[in-house]
């Protein structure tokens, strides 16, 4: 049972004895100071002489002030013996973490029709980054990189545990960082390369977009089954509200104005790829399910941690033995030499 723990030390009393030990050792000292200080009560009360004048103009002497010291030293030395009856340890703790960390890589469609905003009051690509921004903060042990694709995919950030850099890099995200269109196999191609190397124990793809492949240098169902060849898993977001959806459009004239345009999600083609890597396809229709769909992609995808603790014990109470015989030895040497009373 821990006592005291101070800078990675505990100071522990292991069992029932040694509490019953210490609790009656606590019942004598405060017994052993109440009947020291009832005594000098009483006899600070009581009357030794018919006449207390020449006592009241006498100053007590240094030794006088001190004598009642030698009861505190008494006191000290019972309390060491009670601690050190109770057996105290002093023991350090060690902690080995073993882990498989897993890799992942967030796929974000940054196109144009990412502008849509039916994920009010924010658009697509807005409520997008925060949730990817929140799923990065609940992963400790793995290494987490970032593709970004329109017309083409680029690595915004590779596979790290800086996760700082990515959220810095993440906020840099934006329209026009590439020419316009939805390369989806692009997308899966270069995540898969990052990947590539990897040594996880898992590896993930989570790729979101709110399109369909319009880019044809390298199909999606070529890039599924090469992840799927170097078991890669892959999670597939289909983001926008059915039916027509918000875009700003700026007028010349007239500033930002809006019109209806169609959603045109692949969904057929998204669960494809995610059936054919080992993954699961995701329909998000608001902000409120694209935050579930990452929080259950997080409980699927947990690293699985290994702690084993160790704590090694050194016995103490010889100290606490000596450090009381010292103080009944200080005691008895000055009771019977400086601070000796004379009856």
């Amino acid at each position: 049972m821990t006592f005291l723990h101070l800078a990675g030390w505990d100071l522990i009393f292991f069992t029932v004895p040694g509490w019953v030990i210490l609790t009656l050792g606590g019942i004598v000292v405060a017994l052993m100071a109440w009947f020291f200080f009832a005594r000098r009560a009483l006899r600070s009360a009581s009357v030794r002489f018919s006449d207390l004048s020449l006592v009241k103009t006498r100053r007590p002497s240094l030794r006088q002030r001190l004598r009642p010291g030698l009861y505190v030293l008494r006191l000290l030395a019972v309390a060491c013996l009670f601690v050190a009856l109770a057996r105290p340890q002093m023991g350090t703790h060690e902690r080995e973490i073993e882990t498989e960390g897993i890799d992942i890589i967030m796929a974000l469609d940054i196109s144009s029709s990412m502008m849509a905003e039916d994920f009010k009051p924010n658009n697509r690509l807005y409520v997008a980054k925060e949730e990817i921004r929140n799923f990065i903060e609940k992963r400790f042990n793995d290494r987490i990189g970032l593709v970004v694709f329109s017309r083409a995919a680029i690595t915004q950030c590779p596979l790290t545990l800086d996760y700082n850099i990515i959220e810095s890099l993440l906020d840099d995200v934006n329209f026009g960082m590439l020419a316009d269109g939805t390369a989806i196999g692009m997308a899966l191609a270069t995540s898969v390369n990052r990947l590539r190397e990897s040594e996880a124990k898992s590896k993930v793809i989570i790729l979101l977009t709110d399109g369909v492949n319009n880019v044809f240098e390298i199909d999606p169902m070529t890039a599924a089954n090469i992840a799927k060849t170097m078991g890669i898993k892959v999670y597939t977001i289909g983001a926008g509200k059915p039916g027509n959806a918000m875009y700003p459009v700026d007028h010349p004239i007239f500033g930002k104005q809006y019109r209806y345009l169609p959603n045109e999600i692949d969904e057929e083609s998204l669960q494809e790829i995610a059936d054919i890597t080992g993954g699961r396809y995701f329909r998000a229709r608001s902000e409120g399910e694209l935050s579930q769909i990452y929080d259950e992609i997080d409980k699927m995808e947990k690293t699985e941690i290994k702690i084993n603790e160790y704590t090694q014990y050194e016995e103490i109470f010889f100290h606490w033995l000596l450090a009381g015989f010292g103080l009944m030895l200080v005691e008895l040497i000055l009771g019977q030499t400086w601070l000796r009373k004379i009856p």
